[in-house]
């Protein structure tokens, strides 16, 4: 199973849809805010189930501000981040995840991409598709596999 993990489009999709042309096929893709009204559109590209939360800049948003998925044997947490303060570091988002029981947290919002390996728990941010910040500022995303064992694994990918 091959997973697409993005966030922070804010309503851009020209560097999406060179992603997906790199990546497809996948069989799911995990949007982690800031999609600004353009979750639909986005669907649609992904051509596969999509799953997605609701943004800072999400404004009058009917997503979800946070959902809790099951993927192989794997439970995790997805939000943008933003409600656990990840511009300031991961500690409040890894004490969210561990407290519910979950093996990996994804979060954007900081348009920094992170994969980080905690007590017992895995923090991922693939950065930003549309408006990078880390050094370099390349956009960015993650894809998420899993091997004949079921175990996952991550790579975290520039345009």
């Amino acid at each position: 199973m091959k997973i697409l993990i993005i966030s922070d489009t804010h309503g851009k999709q020209e560097n999406l849809l060179t992603i997906l042309d790199r990546v497809k096929p996948i069989d799911r893709m995990i949007h982690l805010g800031d999609a600004e009204g353009q979750e639909n559109l986005i669907a649609e590209m992904a051509e596969c189930p999509l799953e997605i939360v609701a943004g800072n800049n999400d404004f009058f948003s009917t997503l979800e501000r946070e959902k809790e998925l099951q993927i192989g044997k794997y439970k995790i947490l997805i939000t943008h981040g933003h409600y656990y303060y990840v511009n300031m570091g991961l500690a409040d988002i890894m004490q969210e995840g561990k407290a519910r029981g979950m093996d990996i947290v994804m979060f954007g919002h900081t348009h920094r991409p992170v994969i980080e390996y905690g007590d017992g728990i895995i923090a991922l941010n693939p950065g930003s598709v549309s408006y990078p910040r880390q050094e370099g500022k390349k956009p960015s995303y993650i894809l998420m596999e899993f091997d004949k064992n079921e175990d996952v694994h991550f790579e975290l990918e520039f345009l």
